[in-house]
C-alpha cells in the first residue's frame, strides 16, 4: 500500500481484540519487568486526526481497571517501514488533548502522591495533563506527548508497533518499533 492507500484504509474505528500485555519500564523486586495490561479504542479521521482511549488494568483479564487515558491529536506519516510491505512509519502527537482518569482508588492515591499542580485525583474524574509536567508519564511542562510508531493494516486488522522488550517507550526515532503488536480490529 502507498501512504495514501494506507491512510484511507485506516479511516474508521478500531478496538483491541482482548486485553493486551506490554513490558513496562518498571521492574519487580527480582529485576524482571512488570507487565502492563491495556485495551485500545482508536478512531482515525480524515485530515490525519486521531482519538485514542487507552484503559489500563491491574490484571491480564481486564477485571481491575486502573486508569483511562484519552488522547486527541494528529498523525504524521514518515514513509515506509521495513516490517511488512505497506507498513508506514507514523508519529502520533497528542497535540489537542490528553486526559487521565483514575479508575481505582489505589491509582488515584499514587497520582496524588507523585503529581504537583493538579486538583486532588479522584476515581472517575478526568484531569488534563496536556502540556503539563506529569512525572508518572515522564512529561515535562509544555511538552506534547509524541510517539514514533508504525501502522500496518491487513484484512480489517490494524497493527501498531510492539513495545521494546526492555520496556523503552517510542520516544525517539531510534526507539521506533521493529515488530508488530497484537492488532486492533475494525468496528463496523
Amino acid at each position: 500500500m502507498t501512504t495514501d492507500q494506507l491512510k484511507n484504509a485506516s479511516i474508521g474505528h478500531w478496538e483491541s481484540i482482548a486485553v493486551e500485555v506490554r513490558p513496562s519500564n518498571i521492574k519487580n523486586a527480582d529485576g524482571t519487568l512488570k507487565p502492563f495490561y491495556l485495551m485500545r479504542d482508536f478512531t482515525f479521521s480524515p485530515g490525519d486526526k486521531f482519538e485514542l482511549v487507552v484503559t489500563n488494568y491491574a490484571d491480564p483479564f481486564g477485571k481491575m481497571p486502573l486508569a483511562k487515558m484519552f488522547i486527541k491529536g494528529h498523525i504524521q506519516w514518515r514513509g515506509e517501514h521495513p516490517i511488512a510491505a505497506g507498513a508506514q512509519k507514523v508519529d502520533f502527537a497528542a497535540d489537542e488533548e490528553y486526559t487521565v482518569t483514575p479508575l481505582l482508588q489505589g491509582f488515584a492515591d499514587i497520582l496524588n502522591q507523585y503529581t504537583k499542580g493538579f486538583d486532588e485525583w479522584k476515581v472517575g474524574e478526568p484531569q488534563s495533563i496536556f502540556k503539563k509536567a506529569f512525572a508518572p508519564f515522564g512529561l515535562a511542562e509544555g511538552q506534547i506527548f509524541k510517539e514514533y510508531d508504525l501502522i500496518y493494516v491487513f484484512d480489517d486488522m490494524m497493527f501498531w508497533g510492539a513495545r521494546n522488550v526492555d520496556g523503552r517507550g517510542f520516544d525517539t526515532e531510534e526507539n521506533r518499533p521493529t515488530n508488530l503488536q497484537i492488532p486492533m480490529v475494525r468496528q463496523k
